[in-house]
């Protein structure tokens, strides 16, 4: 097994602070390890190592023919081509993921843009769009100081669903440690349903 882990957060984590969601992803991770001794693990931290943002000289470098491309261009589609690689290789894919202002951070969003290429991790065709990275095992653990799970402020749910779908990643499971921002009890109570739910998924 090969394993991606993505953690998304603008937090490091440091022993036991910093990101819960990192923290979690991390822990998951763990345990997919645990169950295959001989996995693999290529970790991406976004508070580590942030990605940039796509813009018009990015779109300029993915436009150019490669033989065409400058020094500048080609290392800016290297690093993308790395990202496509990296998920391509991958079995299962683990997301940490705080909600920022109701929806996810714009390093989850930075990788999103990075990976999905038309032609690469997604085509057009005579009924709409075809997601090419497929037989992928997702989770995304998501991290949140309300509890918004099923409500209409949630906009990570719904959006994680349609641009992983559309990419072809349609076996997503979401672990949720929510209140982490309304006291020690609850937060407490939060971070043990996470973690049940993590202990339910690696024993199905």
């Amino acid at each position: 097994m090969n394993i991606l882990q993505i953690n998304s957060s603008v937090r490091r984590l440091q022993d036991d602070q910093g990101s819960v969601s990192t923290r979690l992803a991390n822990e998951l991770t763990a345990g997919l390890r645990a169950a295959h001794p001989a996995a693999t693990v290529t970790v991406r931290d976004f508070a580590v190592s942030p990605l940039p943002a796509l813009d018009e000289a990015t779109l300029g470098a993915l436009f150019t023919p490669a033989e065409a491309r400058n020094a500048e261009q080609a290392a800016r589609v290297a690093l993308n081509d790395q990202l496509i690689a990296e998920l391509f290789a991958a079995d299962a894919v683990v997301i940490g993921v705080p909600m920022i202002n109701f929806n996810v951070s714009a390093q989850l969003k930075n990788w999103i843009d990075a990976i999905a290429r038309a032609g690469v991790t997604f085509k057009y065709g005579e009924q709409g769009p075809i997601g090419l990275v497929t037989g992928k095992k997702v989770y995304v653990v998501s991290a949140r100081g309300g509890i918004h799970r099923d409500q209409p402020t949630d906009q990570v749910v719904p959006y994680l669903r349609t641009v992983l779908a559309f990419l072809g990643m349609t076996d997503v499971e979401f672990i949720y440690a929510e209140g982490l921002n309304m006291g020690p009890e609850i937060a407490g109570r939060g971070l043990s349903s996470a973690r049940a739910q993590i202990t339910e998924l690696l024993a199905a």
